[in-house]
C-alpha cells in the first residue's frame, strides 16, 4: 500500500493529492498478490474479521487453530450497515440488471457478491487510449475478479487473476463462480462443467490463471 513516506523513499517525490483518489480505487502505485485479495475479501465477508490464511485445515490428527498467531485485529466500523451496503452493491455485480457480472451470475443457487476489476501492466500517458488490439499480448490488462459466498452466510472467498486477458467480469468471474460452485454445490456445479468444457479452448488465450481461495 503506497504512503507519502513510501514514495519519498522510492522516488523522492512529493504525495499529490490526486494520487489519494487513485490509491482509494486501486490504481496508480497499489499492488497486490491474489492471496492478499482473497485475504481482503474473506475479511470483507467476515465483517471485518480476519481469518489468516493457511494451507491445511489439520496437520496428522492435529487441526490448525482457527486463530492463529500474528493475525491482525479485526476491523470495526463506526456504523454496521455499512457492511450491508457494500454487500448489497457487491451482489448487484451478479445480479443486478446493470451488473458488470450479470451474465457470470445466471442461474446462481446461493447468493454471491463479486467485484470485477482490471489491472493495468504498463501506464498510459495524457493524451494515449488503451487499445489491445494494437499491444502485444504481454501489455494487456490482467483480468480481475474477487467473489464471496453465500451472502447471507459466506464459506468462501475467491480471487481471480488472469494475466493479459482484459476485463476481470468477462475473462475471470466465471471462474470464480466455478470454484464457489465446486465448493458449496460440490457434485452438482453447473459453471464448474461448463469451464472443463471449454478449457482447452481458454488455455491458448489465458497463459497464466492464478487463483486463490480462502475457506472462511
Amino acid at each position: 500500500m503506497p504512503s507519502r513516506d513510501w514514495k519519498r523513499s522510492r522516488f523522492n517525490q512529493p504525495w499529490y493529492p490526486g494520487e489519494t483518489l487513485s490509491v482509494g480505487i486501486g490504481q496508480g502505485y497499489w499492488q497486490v498478490t491474489p492471496l492478499q485479495l482473497a485475504s481482503a475479501t474473506a475479511t470483507l465477508a467476515n465483517r471485518g474479521h480476519w481469518v489468516k490464511p493457511r494451507l491445511a485445515r489439520q496437520i496428522g490428527d492435529t487441526p490448525v487453530p482457527h486463530d492463529l498467531p500474528d493475525t491482525l485485529d479485526d476491523i470495526e466500523l463506526a456504523n454496521d450497515s455499512w457492511w450491508d451496503r457494500v454487500f448489497s452493491g457487491m451482489e448487484k455485480v451478479m445480479s443486478g440488471r446493470e451488473g458488470t457480472a450479470r451474465r457470470t451470475g445466471v442461474g446462481l443457487e446461493y447468493r454471491m457478491g463479486g467485484k470485477s476489476g482490471t489491472a493495468q501492466v504498463f501506464s498510459l500517458g495524457q493524451d494515449q487510449r488503451y487499445n489491445a488490439d494494437q499491444l502485444a499480448e504481454r501489455l494487456r490488462d490482467h483480468a480481475l475478479f474477487m467473489a464471496f459466498a453465500p451472502l447471507d452466510d459466506p464459506q468462501i472467498a475467491v480471487s481471480v487473476i488472469v494475466e493479459n486477458a482484459g476485463g476481470g467480469s468477462t475473462h475471470a468471474a466465471h471462474l470464480a463462480r466455478a470454484m464457489a460452485d465446486a465448493w458449496l454445490l460440490k457434485d452438482d456445479a453447473p459453471m464448474l462443467r461448463k469451464c472443463a468444457k471449454c478449457w482447452k479452448k481458454m488455455m491458448p488465450m489465458w497463459r497464466v490463471i492464478k487463483s486463490c481461495l480462502g475457506i472462511i
